[in-house]
């Protein structure tokens, strides 16, 4: 705004000009402090230990997180580190790996709590465990009465062996046939009596391996 003071209206005309003025200044002033407001504080702690401050992304904490913080202190966001491609991968994998090792813990809990929870304490642990064997005890008793029987029936065909002196050449189709099931049979028996003993086995070392965890949960409870 221009003016001429040569009439009455001049000291208006000054007064007006001095008004603007300063609102121009008093804008400026406002935009200058809201544009170094809007970039934040950025706070970091450097690989030897230090906490540093800056208007702007530090570049000693590139490889580690930095906090922008507002006005009042209080976190406006976590700017995360700067990672080549191999870096970004290697971290992927650590990240994957410790997920699956929480993972196992968390699993391994579980089991705990779940042991807890069936064996409350060592005479429960150890019916369960007599009770498991005895049902293979009872499977074997009735695999060897069935052994039996087929002793028998085998000493029965010996017996009808001696009419034809053992002559196999002499002895009946029918007759071969059932020293041939009998002797299948025989085979069948024994293996599965094999089988059951292994079954005992495994059964006692499961409980074996489930004891010695459970002694430390019955002393220790489970880890937090």
């Amino acid at each position: 705004m221009t003016c001429i003071p040569t009439t009455a209206a001049s000291t208006l005309c000054l007064r007006l000009t001095g008004a603007s003025l300063l609102a121009l200044a008093l804008g400026a002033s406002a935009w200058a402090q809201e544009t170094k407001n809007a970039g934040g504080i950025y706070s970091c702690i450097d690989s030897k230990g230090r906490r540093l401050t800056s208007d702007r992304p530090i570049v000693d904490c590139l490889d580690r997180e930095q906090k922008e913080l507002g006005n009042s202190g209080t976190v406006k966001r976590v700017v995360p580190p700067s990672y080549t491609a191999e870096e970004r991968a290697k971290l992927a994998l650590q990240r994957k790996a410790e997920e699956l090792e929480q993972a196992r813990i968390n699993e391994e809990k579980r089991r705990d709590k779940a042991l807890l929870i069936r064996y409350p304490n060592q005479a429960v642990h150890d019916k369960e465990r007599a009770e498991a064997l005895n049902q293979i005890d009872d499977v074997i008793d009735a695999v060897k009465k069935r052994g039996a029987e087929l002793t028998k029936q085998r000493r029965d065909i010996d017996l009808e062996l001696e009419f034809y002196q053992s002559d196999m050449s002499k002895v009946p189709p029918w007759l071969k046939r059932k020293i041939d099931d009998n002797a299948q049979q025989v085979v069948v028996q024994n293996r599965f009596l094999n089988d059951q003993a292994q079954e005992k086995q495994r059964i006692n070392a499961r409980f074996d391996e489930e004891l010695v965890k459970l002694k430390m949960l019955w002393t220790y409870g489970i880890k937090p």
